[in-house]
């Protein structure tokens, strides 16, 4: 079998099992006592990364044909097996996760990787357990690859150095039991739609589904609504998002980076969910996510709200994460193809800028001597790139022209004004995306004057003195900035391009027959060396 042909059979498995092979080396090289296999370990964790992104792109290169591609892991045939699908959505959420992981990676190995142990591990198997999510067709194999990305993240969150480590411990607190409670709740959801329709292959329940009976049809809107409760868990929506803004804040720059995905985790989730289990003709659990279009408008209204009163740097930018959500998951409760590519194409730039974010607090703070209060403080050298990379940042976040963000926030109000909606939703929709918006670039412009424009007191303390990292420090936080922002950058202008494969990406979730034939429909491989038949031949020589 040619390279070609191998890949596209195997290449669905290769963003799961990438970081899973690397992860289990790095476990290796960074229990070893040996100085030569302690210098691999940041190279083996860079390359592995790097060659994700490659794969990844690959993956959207061949999901743009149209196609679904399933994969059979047992090489049995779905429902029965443990399948993966690959789509435009899939191979979209692939490629973000790819670049944000490895901006934040290159900035990690500015000095923080070595702030705690595994570093390097936990990050692949943190990737290992997002790219399943995106892959998977089984609400359990989904449970899953949730319990190993949070397993990862609990590790990670309590990166760090000494002097924020009473912080981190509170905030993973509220984090991990969060996160457990909607751990159970996932469980009892998956129990009772097992229970009803006798499987969890989200394509095999998007058929049987519609078929329950009337005495069923409130056990299955539970199920639903719990589902969709766990999944606003992971995408910080009103009022579950309260453990986001501490958690983000008190995390390592690259690892409140790496986290601006997760929330798009829960996104994603509701958004197959929706379109393809709870979607149109799913009989009782049809329109489960209407109830999120008020709380996503809360959400939205109350995160610029947050950002507005935040007193720190960090916690404004987690506060612009939260409105992220709250923008996206309302282009999703509208549950219209124009809204879904809107949605799809903020997705792109909300998660590039929210990464960039974390990574420019981090050189802020550094360069006002460790202090992200948004007050006055001397800052050291190098303040006019941090300026202008702030400048790029608050304006692709607010949603200001001529960036991407803008023009994904003018997508959504269009499919908005084009829904047969009542006027008086209209309006406030309308109202309270710009008014958001303002009250964003209000926020941002107050940080910004009071970080770059108010001098610094005549005699600074000691601690407020610009702490200068070494120059390796250096050069890796400037390459992932540099990196980010080019992203970003390139979001904007690659819009066309962009917008095309979104729409395209929207039309596909909403025609759900060629998802349902491509996952149902996938046959196993013939084996190899047919056991069987070389029996019947023996037996009959005999």
């Amino acid at each position: 079998m040619s390279a070609a042909a191998l890949w596209a059979a195997h290449g669905p498995i290769v963003p799961i099992a990438l970081p899973l092979v690397a992860g289990s080396l790095l476990l290796l090289l960074e229990a070893s006592r040996s100085a030569r296999a302690s210098a691999l370990v940041p190279w083996v964790s860079l390359l592995a990364t790097a060659a994700l992104l490659l794969a990844s792109v690959q993956l959207l290169v061949q999901a743009d044909s149209g196609v679904v591609q399933a994969y059979l892991l047992g090489n049995w045939q779905a429902p029965f097996g443990i399948a993966l699908a690959l789509d435009r959505l899939a191979a979209l959420m692939l490629v973000l996760m790819a670049v944000v992981a490895l901006g934040s990676l290159v900035y990690a190995l500015g000095g923080d990787s070595r702030r705690g142990v595994h570093f390097h591990a936990l990050f692949q198997f943190q990737l290992m357990g997002l790219a399943g999510a995106f892959l998977t067709t089984d609400l359990f194999n989904l449970f899953v690859f949730f319990e190993v990305l949070l397993a990862a993240s609990y590790g990670l969150l309590l990166h760090g150095d000494a002097d924020g480590r009473r912080a981190r411990l509170r905030s993973a607190l509220h984090y991990v039991v969060f996160n457990l409670v909607g751990s159970a709740l996932f469980l009892i959801a998956v129990s009772l739609l097992y229970g009803l329709a006798g499987t969890l292959n989200m394509a095999d329940l998007a058929l049987k589904l519609p078929q329950l009976g009337p005495e069923n049809a409130r056990l299955a809107q539970a199920a639903a609504l719990m589902l969709l409760v766990v999944f606003a868990v992971k995408a910080a929506l009103l009022p579950l998002y309260f453990w986001l803004p501490e958690t983000y804040a008190s995390a390592t720059a690259p690892v409140a980076a790496l986290f601006a995905i997760m929330t798009k985790v829960g996104v994603y989730a509701i958004l197959r969910m929706s379109t393809l289990v709870f979607g149109a003709g799913a009989g009782a659990t049809a329109g489960s996510v209407a109830p999120m279009l008020p709380l996503a408008l809360a959400t939205l209204t109350l995160a610029a709200i947050g950002a507005l009163a935040a007193r720190r740097l960090n916690v404004l930018v987690a506060y612009l994460v939260i409105g992220s959500a709250g923008t996206l998951l309302l282009a999703v409760a509208l549950a219209e193809p124009a809204s879904v590519a809107a949605a799809l194409f903020y997705l792109v730039n909300s998660t590039l800028v929210a990464a960039l974010w974390f990574l420019l607090c981090d050189r802020i703070t550094q360069a006002r001597g460790g202090s992200d209060r948004l007050q006055p403080a001397a800052l050291g050298p190098g303040w006019a790139g941090l300026g202008v990379l702030f400048l790029v940042a608050a304006v692709a976040v607010a949603g200001v022209p001529p960036l991407a963000g803008f023009m994904g926030k003018t997508l959504l109000l269009q499919a908005v004004g084009a829904l047969a909606l009542a006027p008086a939703l209209v309006m406030t929709v309308v109202a309270l995306v710009l008014l958001s918006s303002l009250l964003m670039m209000v926020a941002l412009a107050r940080a910004g004057s009071l970080i770059f424009w108010k001098p610094g007191p005549a005699a600074a303390p000691a601690a407020a003195v610009a702490v200068v990292a070494p120059r390796p420090a250096q050069t890796a936080h400037g390459l992932a900035l540099a990196g980010l922002a080019a992203a970003v950058v390139a979001s904007a202008v690659a819009a066309g391009p962009i917008s095309a494969y979104t729409e395209a990406a929207a039309a596909q979730l909403f025609e759900r027959q060629t998802y349902l034939r491509a996952v149902l429909g996938a046959q196993p491989a013939p084996p190899a060396y047919d056991v069987r038949k070389e029996m019947r031949e023996r037996g009959d020589a005999k």
